[in-house]
């Protein structure tokens, strides 16, 4: 499983498996939207918590159909369903490397990004945990749809489509974290959510995964 992670890894840097792609466009979003909306301070602050979760949000749905287009393209996902590791292991080691080349560099990119949108400063440590919280399930649902739709072509707007209703609670919870953190409110209730959303992700979509999987490769 190691080293499967470790070649899932080398393939996202050395591919362009969204490594770079997903913390351009975050960065994009940051730096376009205070030019959309204005430079009134009070309404960046406002909107600064929802605007960076949908940014990673969306970051992050950029590089899900390569999670496993590529080991089907060369066969390697019938080797991978064949070996003796379970296809739940593979799923999740999967769906872990996406978070390291995805979801963990957005976290660690996030407060910059929240200080061009005027993100009140108590808010900085609340985005962070909320994102270190919150972005794993979204790597995991990613896995999900990329699983669904392997094999198919074209399938990129078709995994769009699944996995963004999915997404949702992820967003209002992590986006309701930062906001009562900024404004210096009572946060454990939507930071528990968010918690048990990716905690509840990760023991169940994998198994949902690989029966996916195992049926598209029939």
């Amino acid at each position: 499983m190691r080293a499967l992670l470790v070649r899932d890894l080398r393939l996202a840097v050395r591919a362009g498996g969204g490594f770079g792609l997903g913390l351009v466009f975050f960065l994009m979003v940051a730096v376009l939207v205070p030019l959309g909306v204005g430079p009134d301070s009070a309404i960046l602050a406002r909107i600064a918590p929802g605007i960076l979760w949908v940014g990673a949000l969306l970051a992050c749905l950029l590089s899900l159909d390569r999670v496993f287009a590529l080991d089907f393209e060369d066969g390697s996902l019938d080797l991978l369903a064949t070996a003796p590791i379970p296809m739940e292991a593979v799923v999740a080691v999967k769906s872990l490397a996406h978070w390291l080349v995805t979801g963990l560099p957005l976290t660690l990119l996030s407060p910059v990004l929240g200080l061009l949108l005027n993100l009140a400063p108590d808010g900085y440590l609340w985005l962070i945990l909320a994102l270190l919280v919150g972005t794993p399930a979204l790597s995991v649902i990613g896995a999900f749809g990329a699983a669904l739709t392997v094999g198919l072509k074209r399938g990129g707007l078709l995994l769009s489509l699944l996995v963004l209703p999915m997404y949702v609670p992820s967003l209002i919870f992590g986006a309701e974290v930062v906001k009562r953190g900024a404004g210096g409110q009572a946060l454990a209730t939507p930071l528990l959510l968010l918690g048990a959303v990716t905690l509840g992700a990760w023991a169940l979509l994998p198994f949902a995964s690989a029966a996916a999987i195992r049926a598209n490769l029939r």
